[in-house]
């Protein structure tokens, strides 16, 4: 099952292996004689009198001689894989490509060393796509007038289609040419790009932005651009008269709404099949001790997704939405709209490229397959071993468990399957493990960069990078780490099943640690003061006639050092601009005064001079300087000093993301060793089903309700109120933490019930050679025995 009969097409990691084959072949014709004949070579050395004492030798024997056989007897069977290689014809199975593209140029490539590159490149493409579909949702909201509420369920398409078909595809396309169900799977990816960027094609760019071209008669023009950004500006101001912010009118066209979700759960399926199939094939076709390094590999290509998504995404949006057309307006006014869909066309090009490369694969590696059988002709030679007695048959059955041929794919099997795994104890415990670490990590995953916004007082663009760039690295050394250790050393599965439960309760640790770093400034340095007069009455306050039951949370700071909701909020009517662009406000009724009108070192006060500097005469009216002598504020929170804090926490979270990747390559050897075989990949597809069922559809409304616990401040719609605009710093730190502390724990929990049920499991081929030298061990004691009695 060869590549080739031509050496020279062999892989780099074949010419190797073939020429230590090769060089080692005289030392190891003697290993083979004592492995397959029945210990008549030990006999010898007893007759000839070398060895008076068998047992106590052999129970004294030093582990570096034990070493030096195993890695002699892995060599003598590279030596045969080899030359099973060279002298065996290609057969279908394990010929690379189809139709016209085959041969000897796309055969060298199907090793494990091109599957895994390129699997892990086609999986950093595919990350990509949900990294560059949140960067450009609030794009499309605008673009399409689509509800928050919508974008929500729009964004859960593809976990529905992952909990209806993830386990009943996994079970008939594992049963078939699996790179070529993955190449159908990226297919189906692809569609879901073009279906997302299908509503700019059906619908174009929009009448408001072609207005703004100037193919459309739009004229270049500074001050439009201006009003329109103080018309924006204004919106935040307290409004005796009217003109405040109003409620946004209804939703848009409910097609690009509907296409959008088609597309996600489209996209559920092409996942579903490109994560189940795609390691599951690369387990069956490597070494199973090469097969954590491999796979942390791949993680990490994925790894490098996201930000490159985001990145694709800042490029296409500074775009304007029609790049063949000239705009107006340059990207800070208001009403530009970027090129969102530029980027589906772009990852489509490259998902349906790479699909085609990866459906090429066969259907196993040649390389695989001759391993395979070379390991099957030894068992048979070990069975035609004379000796009896109840421990070598107990050794061998362990070793041998042999099960017939695999039934064909039906219904009936599949329940079986399915019942099989689900009365599987370490499968099923370790499988509830990964759903409640799932749970627990969700808020993290998706409210992380919010968070350190809300709690330590850091800018968007540093919570961005914290996140995208700091945790990204730490979890990906951790992952790269793990991986590298697992396939030098080798542990057993037990040790592996130990690590992923200090790696949860080191999580939970990390957590606890999360709720006690907080920030005491933030958390008092905000007045809350809306108007309700549904409840107030006809009471009176110093913003009950400003109107902003509408306007948006954008914070500013009074000079009394304490933040509010918004301009409107703090009563401030009129607005200063400068000739840098430095805003002030002034004139706010809710925020004390200075009476000697003096500025400070933290707020320097506008007076009549910076009002009318620009002005011939100065307005030294009264009213003006009634205007003045009230409260004045600046845009954004009041500087709060949360840097040691923040520090604290980025520091416990990089902790907490190397020790976590550290678990994963682990996590994934336990579950695919845990089931027989045959039922690996179904065993992925019905966990992946459990998953989305179970963690990722319900985590995010679940920490939704829970955030809405601890918001303060709700804006409103014409219908309804609408999202949170301030949560208590406070009690979403503990609500938050303490909530996901619990989930991980359970999931901790249930991980001491997979470290208890593994103690038999085998994870790699060592551990079935080191059986196999049990056998052997075994029947020359026997053998020396019988000799002795003679």
């Amino acid at each position: 099952m060869v590549q080739s009969e031509n050496p020279s097409s062999l892989g780099p990691e074949e010419q190797q292996d073939l020429e230590n084959g090769r060089s080692s072949a005289a030392e190891e014709s003697d290993v083979e004689t004592r492995l397959l004949d029945n210990g008549k070579s030990y006999d010898k050395e007893k007759e000839a009198g070398n060895n008076l004492n068998t047992e106590d030798d052999d129970s004294k024997k030093p582990k570096s001689k034990k070493k030096k056989q195993k890695s002699e007897q892995d060599r003598l069977i590279t030596e045969e894989i080899n030359r099973l290689l060279k002298e065996t014809p290609l057969e279908k199975s394990v010929t690379c490509g189809f139709w016209i593209f085959k041969g000897n140029f796309y055969q060298r490539f199907a090793n494990q060393t091109a599957y895994v590159l390129l699997y892990g490149i086609v999986g950093c493409i595919f990350s990509m796509t949900y990294a560059y579909f949140n960067g450009t949702i609030t794009t499309i909201e605008k673009r399409f007038k689509i509800p928050s509420k919508n974008t929500g369920i729009i964004s859960v398409g593809n976990d529905i289609s992952q909990t209806l078909v993830s386990a009943v595809l996994a079970y008939y396309a594992g049963k078939g040419h699996r790179p070529r169900w993955i190449g159908f799977g990226l297919l189906t990816i692809v569609l879901f790009c073009v279906l997302t960027t299908a509503p700019h094609f059906l619908y174009g760019p929009g009448d408001d932005a072609l207005a703004l071209t100037s193919e459309f008669g739009g004229v270049p023009d500074e001050n439009a651009t201006m009003e329109a950004i103080e018309e924006q500006r204004s919106k935040t101001l307290c409004r005796l008269n009217g003109g405040g912010a109003e409620c946004e009118g209804g939703e848009g066209n409910f097609a690009p709404q509907l296409l959008l979700f088609v597309a996600q759960f489209i996209s559920g399926i092409g996942g579903s099949l490109y994560y189940t199939l795609g390691v599951s094939y690369m387990d069956d076709n490597t070494k199973k001790s090469k097969t954590p390094a491999l796979l942390s590999l791949s993680y990490f290509l994925r790894m490098l997704g996201p930000a490159i998504g985001y990145a694709l995404a800042s490029f296409c949006l500074r775009l304007y939405i029609a790049p063949q057309m000239h705009p107006v307006i340059n990207n800070k006014d208001p009403r530009w709209l970027g090129a969102w869909w530029l980027g589906w066309l772009v990852m489509g090009g490259l998902l349906a490229f790479s699909g085609v490369f990866l459906s090429m694969f066969p259907k196993e590696l040649p390389r695989a397959v001759a391993r395979r059988k070379v390991e099957e002709n030894r068992r048979r030679e070990k069975e035609r071993l004379s000796v009896k007695s109840t421990e070598k048959e107990r050794l061998t059955a362990e070793l041998d468990q042999k099960t017939p041929a695999e039934p064909k794919a039906s219904f009936n099997d599949m329940l079986k399957t399915f019942k099989r795994l689900i009365t599987n104890k370490t499968y099923m415990c370790n499988t509830l493990s990964s759903i409640f670490y799932l749970v627990g990590y969700t808020p993290y995953w998706i409210f992380t960069p919010k968070y350190i916004e809300v709690q330590y007082r850091q800018s968007a663009a540093t919570s961005s990078m914290v996140t995208g760039t700091v945790a990204l690295a730490f979890s990906a050394v951790g992952v790269l780490l793990s991986g590298f250790i697992i396939s030098r050393y080798k542990p057993r599965a037990r040790y592996m099943a130990a690590w992923n439960v200090i790696v949860g309760f080191l999580t939970v640790a990390g957590i606890l640690a999360y709720a006690f770093i907080g920030c005491p400034g933030n958390e008092s340095s905000v007045i809350v003061n809306i108007h309700d007069s549904s409840l107030a009455g006809n009471s009176t306050t110093c913003n009950s006639a400003c109107a902003c039951d509408y306007v948006r949370y954008s914070p500013v700071c009074g000079e009394n050092s304490m933040t509010y909701i918004s301009a409107c909020h703090a009563g401030c009517k009129s607005l200063h601009v400068n000739s840098e662009g430095k805003k002030i406000f002034y004139d706010c009724s809710c925020i004390p005064g200075n009476e000697d009108g003096n500025s400070t070192s933290q707020f320097k006060r506008l007076t009549s001079f910076d009002l009318n500097s620009d002005n011939s005469s100065l307005d030294t009216s009264l009213a003006n300087l009634e205007s003045l002598s009230n409260g004045q504020a600046m845009p954004g929170s009041c500087p709060v000093n949360c840097w040691t804090q923040f520090v604290a926490f980025l520091a416990v979270m990089c902790c907490l993301k190397f020790v976590g990747a550290s678990g994963r390559a682990s996590n994934f050897l336990v579950s695919v060793r845990c089931v027989p075989e045959k039922d690996k990949t179904a065993a992925m597809g019905f966990g992946m089903t459990l998953c989305s069922m179970l963690a990722f559809i319900p985590s995010p409304i679940f920490f939704g309700w829970v955030f809405d616990r601890v918001c303060l401040v709700w804006g409103k719609t014409c219908t309804n109120k609408g999202n949170c605009w301030l949560y208590d710093p406070l009690s979403m730190r503990y609500t938050l933490n303490f909530t996901a502390a619990v989930f991980i724990a359970i999931g901790a929990v249930f991980d001491l019930g997979v470290w208890y049920y593994a103690k038999d499991l085998k994870i790699f081929d060592e551990e079935v050679k080191e059986v196999e030298m049990q056998i052997v061990q075994h029947e020359e004691e026997a053998s020396n025995e019988k000799n002795t009695e003679m």
